[in-house]
């Protein structure tokens, strides 16, 4: 089986966790747009709404992920979860593609909670920069065309973003844009990609300490070697057997170094 032309559960334009947040999230508005009561009731507990506010409720950072603010609002974070996160899910699989988008989500929310206080928070954008900031590690090459028009290399639009979205939050004081969610989305993204990768400082040690020799390949990791067309060929076909989640860490972080040279 060759890494060109696996896709790990059958490449679908719409995959199940996209398609189960997208549908959510437009029948969450949509009853929200059509009963005002219960729009108030959404926005009052299922918003994340600051720790000192009295209104603070632990289940809401997650449920602030499913309101959004209007219909532009709702329909750009849906476009862009579409159009990054299909490849994404294609490849990790749902259940790891749904763990990272609310680690994004969820830590996107705690994070940007720190950092403003005034007012509570709505909308998926935290988990969405998240699956951008995903897309482009993985395909760092691939273009994207900006209005359909200009194209642009995945990296250089992740980079744009990130730079654009920290100046933004310098002068974010009384914006209803939460620019330090979307920074933290793409933060948390990347330590959570780092992990997959085995690249985080003392990672390595960490695994070898605690992990069986079984699930540990350190002559791999200390020569820095990158994993050859028949190693990445015995990790597709442990897939094909067992499901992404048989993979080890070490073996996850191979196939994700190979996703990124694809392009």
């Amino acid at each position: 089986m060759r890494y060109d032309d696996y896709q790990p559960s059958g490449f679908t334009l719409m995959p199940p966790a996209i398609k189960a947040l997208i549908v959510s999230n437009v029948l969450i508005a949509l009853f929200g747009w059509l009963i005002p009561p219960l729009n108030y009731a959404l926005r009052e507990y299922g918003a994340l709404w600051p720790v000192g506010s009295g209104n603070f409720e632990i289940w809401q950072p997650v449920t602030y992920l499913f309101l959004h603010g209007g219909f532009g609002h709702l329909f750009f974070n849906m476009l862009a979860l579409w159009m990054f996160g299909v490849e994404i899910e294609n490849y990790w699989g749902t259940k790891h593609f749904t763990s990272y988008y609310f680690a994004c989500g969820v830590g996107a929310g705690i994070l940007n909670m720190i950092f403003t206080h005034d007012a509570p928070t709505i909308g998926a954008s935290g988990a969405v920069y998240g699956v951008l900031l995903a897309f482009g590690m993985m395909f760092p090459d691939r273009y994207i065309f900006i209005y359909f028009l200009i194209p642009i290399k995945a990296k250089y639009l992740v980079a744009i973003y990130a730079v654009l979205e920290f100046f933004a939050s310098l002068g974010s004081s009384g914006s209803n844009v939460a620019h330090f969610a979307h920074l933290g989305g793409m933060l948390i993204g990347f330590v959570y990609i780092k992990a997959m990768q085995g690249e985080l400082p003392m990672q390595g040690w960490l695994e070898k300490t605690f992990s069986s020799r079984s699930n540990y390949a350190p002559s791999q990791r200390s020569s820095g070697a990158r994993p050859n067309q028949d190693r990445i060929d015995e990790i597709l076909d442990k897939i094909s057997r067992s499901g992404y989640d048989s993979l080890t860490s070490e073996e996850k972080r191979e196939l994700l170094e190979a996703s990124k040279r694809r392009d």
